[in-house]
């Protein structure tokens, strides 16, 4: 692997002169040998003509392999499927993790295109695909395998075990047994140990855990992130409202969803997609640009909200040089909070009582607001010579780091209440409604104390 990863450029050359050659035996020879990660980054770097003999020399089945790397790479694969015979087509989607071939097809805008898919799948593959659509985005159904292991409780471990054996071809993995009853009931689980180290006569009822951790089918994928970190899974059993087994959720379903919403966080926090590749500069601008705009109106008020104290700054004009000190530190401390908060909220693990949970945050907020003022009023009196002016500017810092910490905190909380994505509030934004709010706490601090600061 370490090798493959270093000369992976000589790699990409070796394959691409065998393609352009019709070297198709030595070609499937040496590709096949490699990893399925080592076989999709070669294919999605592969030139288009490159690609084509690639569809001619693999079967649907060895692209499958590839194709289930490359689920989520959403933008290019729509791309790749449209390069195939439509028959081809189908029959790579049909031979793919059930859940996996949903994701692509929920990706590809032609739905035309994915009607022909499915009337062109085995019958079974494309009823079992069309099923799993049907489930609602960023639920347990919408990600969730139909391909799993399950056992009737009434069979003994020997049955088990042959019928685990005559299974496991088509299973996507097989990290425990589940068990259920005639009617598909999830009744408990079994180990691949405690079906291997027992003795073979006894009953699979007899040796099932009942403690079965699972989700309902309309759960959100967030919750069941949690579940499965909170218990240490491998694989997560997805149950109907009458508890009959419809599925499983596998950690690499999981690891997407964490990564999903890693991403989500941080573009929320510097109000910008990260998830998105830009090739050119100029697409890499227009992705940036509305939050900027927006936040140039806002940071407008700030600048006629600074004008509008002229006056005041003329008559001590000493007052201008701590304006950028007290907006920069309130716009850091409302990030903070806002950090912390969004990651409470997608960890199910902020206090749902309101009252309490504003006290929290503004015993917090006069905490951090008076050590810095302290700080601050002991910078500014060493350095001007003025108590006046210490005094001033500590008590605005401190107010400033009080509103702004509340802010950060309570209006995710607030988004996410009336059904937004709190990653909304973004940093930008709560530094830029921080400036405006402690510019007006500063020179009406100021404004109070003028004849002690002259």
């Amino acid at each position: 692997m370490e090798i493959f990863e270093r000369n992976f450029e000589e790699n990409l050359a070796h394959f691409t002169h065998q393609l352009r050659h019709d070297q198709m035996t030595r070609f499937r020879t040496e590709f096949l040998a490699l990893h399925y990660y080592d076989q999709a980054k070669l294919f999605k770097s592969l030139e288009d003509e490159d690609r084509l003999k690639i569809y001619q020399y693999l079967s649907p089945s060895e692209l499958a392999e590839i194709f289930d790397m490359l689920e989520n790479e959403h933008e290019e694969i729509e791309g790749y499927f449209e390069e195939m015979a439509n028959p081809y087509a189908a029959s790579v989607l049909s031979e793919m993790y059930p859940d996996n071939a949903v994701d692509v097809l929920n990706n590809i805008s032609n739905r035309e295109r994915v009607n022909l898919y499915l009337h062109l799948m085995p019958t079974d593959s494309a009823r079992e695909i069309s099923r799993l659509m049907n489930y609602l985005d960023d639920t347990a159904g919408s990600i969730m395998t139909t391909e799993y292991i399950a056992v009737d409780m009434d069979l003994t471990l020997q049955e088990a075990y042959y019928y685990l054996r005559q299974q496991a071809i088509d299973a996507e993995t097989i990290y425990y047994v589940y068990v259920i009853d005639e009617e598909k009931h999830l009744r408990g689980v079994l180990s691949l140990r405690e079906l291997i180290i027992n003795e073979e006569s006894k009953k699979v009822k007899d040796m099932m855990n009942t403690r079965v951790i699972s989700v309902q089918v309309n759960d959100d994928v967030e919750e069941v992130a949690q579940l499965v970190q909170d218990y240490d899974l491998l694989a997560m059993p997805v149950v109907g409202f009458d508890s009959e087994l419809l599925g499983i959720i596998t950690v690499d379903d999981i690891l997407d969803v964490v990564k999903e919403e890693a991403e989500s966080d941080y573009s929320g926090l510097a109000a910008v997609d990260v998830s998105e590749v830009h090739e050119t500069p100029g697409s890499a601008a227009r992705s940036r640009l509305p939050w900027l705009i927006t936040l140039l109106f806002l940071g407008m008020g700030t600048s006629t909200l600074i004008s509008r104290y002229d006056a005041l700054i003329s008559q001590a004009s000493v007052l201008s040089a701590f304006v950028t000190l007290i907006t920069g530190t309130a716009g850091n401390a409302g990030t903070q909070s806002l950090a912390v908060a969004v990651r409470k909220i997608t960890n199910k693990t902020e206090d749902t009582h309101v009252v309490k949970a504003f006290f929290f945050e503004l015993l917090t907020g006069v905490a951090t607001g008076l050590i810095v003022g302290i700080a601050v009023f002991l910078i500014v009196v060493a350095w001007q010579r003025n108590i006046a002016l210490g005094g001033v500017t500590a008590v605005s810092m401190a107010a400033a780091i009080i509103v702004a910490n509340l802010a950060g905190a309570l209006i995710p909380k607030l988004m996410d209440k009336i059904g937004f994505d709190p990653a909304v509030a973004s940093g930008p934004f709560i530094t830029t409604l921080s400036d405006l709010t402690s510019v007006f706490i500063y020179f009406t601090v100021a404004q109070m104390f003028m004849d002690y600061l002259l």
